[in-house]
């Protein structure tokens, strides 16, 4: 059997822009990438803590060390830079080894830094 789980998050990052005009996605630091196991592409939920918004999106990567949290396209409507977010991978993997797996979670300071 097959289950989903969380596989990794980064926990109450700030949004830092919101890009209407951009195709689609979410633009996450590469050194929170690194730290939360994101690679570009990967399918994220993203979960607004102050307006209880929940969307789906996939990531690419912004410069390292900017600190930056971008929803770009229609995405750009749920948000507001000042925004408290939660950015949630999820993993399908076989049920016993889904019994061992310890998730991500990663706790940005401020200006997003690790």
């Amino acid at each position: 059997m097959q289950i989903e789980l969380l596989k990794s998050k980064i926990h109450r990052a700030v949004v830092t822009e919101a890009n209407l005009q951009y195709v689609g996605s979410i633009t996450i630091d590469e050194a929170l990438m690194d730290a939360a196991n994101l690679i570009e592409y990967e399918k994220v939920q993203v979960l607004n803590v102050n307006n209880g918004e929940r969307l789906e999106t996939y990531v690419i990567k912004g410069k390292r060390d900017s600190g930056v949290i971008c929803l770009n396209g229609p995405a750009a409507r749920l948000v507001a830079p000042g925004d408290i977010v939660i950015i949630i991978s999820y993993a399908t993997m076989d049920f016993e080894e889904a019994k061992q797996y310890k998730p991500i979670a990663v706790f940005p300071k401020e200006g997003n830094k690790l």
